[in-house]
């Protein structure tokens, strides 16, 4: 059972996709961490009477949306790391298969990198893949093909001592158009919840019930989605347009939980 957990990535760290009505965004992580508060708490109230148990979870949350790899290594790790949380989530390279150049080996290398600085730290690591939104994007075969090949690369890894591996991309139900935003790049709520429920069973902790994952995935499939004119001009252009100009979503962002904050129980409606 983790006490203190950080979260370092991109968009889909960040929680892109679940938006709350405040305009500030939730997901996967967000959730994680109140798992594993909710998971403290039912500890701590079984515990025996006089038994030291710590019913509080800190969470921090480095991710700003837009960033490969190289920028989250360098300017999220150390921080995280510095934290001194019992376990680091790293999801990465998302946004570099999305690039017209990729070198699987380099990414892949780097993730390598990462997770051996943070087992010589003492810290557990969760190392994620993100889901594959690939049956609903332009070009989606040509991304699948690339993502294929990093997780072949990566996920071997969950058998080494001190990290956890949560194969998103290899869940065949997160492809269903249910789970994704309207840009179809993204996870929704939905997804997210999905996401962290893969992450909470990796780790031994319970889903909360109230979440309605397991109700969710019962449910028939919505099937493959049809991109529209509309689509392309609210979406896909927009992305072009940051990758011919330079821009990134992220560009002025900070993290949105920068330290180990204890996480509150509260609804996730």
């Amino acid at each position: 059972m983790f006490h203190s957990y950080a979260a370092i990535g991109d968009s889909f760290t960040e929680g892109v996709g679940d938006e709350l009505p405040d305009g500030t965004v939730r997901g996967w992580a967000d959730f994680v961490a109140l798992g594993l508060a909710e998971h403290a708490a039912a500890l701590a109230e079984r515990a025996d009477p006089g038994a030291s148990v710590d019913p509080t979870v800190r969470y921090a949350n480095l991710a700003i949306r837009g960033r490969k790899l190289g920028p989250i290594l360098d300017e999220q790790l150390e921080p995280a790391i510095a934290l001194a949380p019992e376990v680091i989530s790293l999801n990465g390279g998302g946004n570099d298969i999305l690039r017209p150049k990729i070198t699987v080996p380099e990414v892949a290398g780097r993730l390598r990198g990462a997770v051996d600085r943070m087992r010589e730290a003492g810290i557990h690591v969760l190392l994620l893949s993100g889901a594959n939104p690939t049956d609903h994007l332009p070009l989606g075969g040509v991304f699948g093909r690339r993502g294929d090949a990093l997780a072949e690369a990566v996920f071997g890894w969950g058998e080494l001592e001190g990290v956890t591996a949560v194969n998103n991309w290899a869940d065949a139900g997160l492809r269903d158009i249910r789970y994704w935003s309207a840009d179809k790049l993204h996870l929704n709520s939905l997804g997210h919840a999905r996401v962290a429920s893969n992450v909470l069973t990796a780790i031994g902790v319970p889903v909360p019930g109230e979440w309605g994952v397991a109700e969710v995935a019962a449910a028939p499939p919505a099937g493959r989605s049809r991109n529209t004119a509309a689509y392309y001009r609210e979406f896909v252009m927009p992305w072009i347009g940051r990758r011919l100009t330079g821009r990134s979503s992220g560009d002025g962002r900070t993290a949105k939980r920068p330290t180990l904050e204890p996480v509150p129980l509260t609804t996730t409606d």
